[in-house]
């Protein structure tokens, strides 16, 4: 299955990923996109039968998920979607945990009520077209008053059996029993008056996902980031912010240890703040957190790079993380061996000193 799909904002940023509702296109996603593409790149991508994609059937969610993935290089990347897009944001997730960096669900569910329903709706689509379903879907996405008509009239264009396909999915899509397996930091946005995914959907994606936050936005139904764009906006710029910062955080503490970052915060300026920010969210989280390497060797880089530069005020530090990361005193060893060779060994011999000292200091005991 091939997806159509855009991206918008800067080459170098990190990933964004976002998907539609049922019945709606990349375009749902517009009112949020000049202030995520300032700090991301953003992919959005079109369901089977709408907008760009071609028509499609006999897929699951997990068909959806893997056709998601298929856009995405290897790298780490945020995502989110709203109502069906959510539940393919989710399901990514729970397939490719280490490579998830934040995760955003949007008036979406665990679980979107009893198949019946689902299967109803997607025979009636496929009998009358899906254009026939816009008044019932105006009093579902939009609060009464609001204006809607720019995205209801995109109605019109999707394709009916790919609709309906997409119900089917969703009748069978069920993932409330591994809600405790997503790891990404994970922010759920609900509209107050949504009648497609009431709040008690939301309260159950919030209290199953580890450590998720709920943000409610008042006056809106089930298309939140359409009726209320500023709200649902600031909500996820937030979150996504946040949420690299506290994966940062936790990893720099697996690394360096409790008592060296909280030192480092303890030390923390006005002056030294947005420093001290910049290298939790960005090498602590961004590069320590990729999955191409695991942390033994990003440490054995580590510590050569330290040894070429000679940043041995940087070395101690990194000697002791290294043996957290589970290189023994002799790996070490051997890193400063070869780098004497490439680095020079001059090098080396101060780097072996450091080495020696922190290894003394720690003792015999030492992780």
């Amino acid at each position: 299955m091939k997806l159509h799909h855009r991206v918008d904002g800067p080459s170098g940023a990190p990933l964004l990923v976002l998907g539609p509702s049922l019945g709606t296109t990349t375009e749902v996603w517009r009112p949020q996109l000049a202030e995520l593409t300032a700090s991301w790149r953003v992919l959005r991508y079109d369901l089977p039968g709408h907008g760009g994609s071609a028509p499609a059937t006999g897929f699951t969610i997990d068909d959806l998920a893997a056709a998601v993935l298929g856009l995405v290089e290897d790298e780490r990347f945020a995502i989110g979607g709203i109502s069906l897009g959510g539940a393919i944001a989710t399901t990514v997730a729970l397939r490719v945990p280490g490579r998830v960096r934040g995760l955003v669900l949007c008036c979406t569910s665990a679980r979107f009520g009893e198949p019946g329903p689902w299967r109803e709706r997607a025979e009636l689509v496929r009998a009358e077209g899906v254009a026939a379903l816009a008044p019932a879907l105006e009093n579902r996405w939009f609060t009464p008053g609001f204006d809607g008509r720019w995205v209801l009239e995109g109605l019109a264009e999707v394709d009916a059996p790919s609709y309906a396909a997409c119900c089917e999915a969703l009748a069978a899509f069920d993932v409330t029993g591994r809600l405790g397996e997503v790891t990404a930091p994970t922010l759920v946005i609900a509209g107050a008056e949504d009648p497609a995914t009431p709040l008690d959907h939301a309260l159950a994606l919030a209290d199953g996902i580890p450590g998720a936050s709920l943000t409610v936005v008042p006056r809106v139904a089930h298309l939140a980031g359409v009726e209320r764009p500023g709200a649902v906006t600031t909500a996820i710029a937030r979150h996504l912010r946040d949420g690299g910062r506290e994966a940062g955080m936790r990893t720099r503490r697996e690394v360096l240890g409790d008592a060296h970052v909280d030192r480092a915060i303890a030390a923390t300026t006005g002056f030294t703040r947005d420093f001290q920010d910049f290298i939790t969210r960005y090498a602590w989280d961004e590069i320590w957190n990729r999955p191409g390497l695991d942390r033994r060797a990003r440490s054995c880089v580590t510590l050569t790079a330290l040894v070429a530069r000679g940043h041995l005020e940087e070395l101690a530090m990194h000697v002791r993380a290294a043996l957290r990361n589970g290189l023994t005193p002799d790996e070490i060893k051997e890193v400063l061996l070869q780098s004497a060779v490439y680095c020079g060994v001059p090098a080396a011999n101060a780097a072996f000193a450091v080495a020696r000292r922190t290894l003394d200091e720690l003792g015999p005991d030492a992780p």
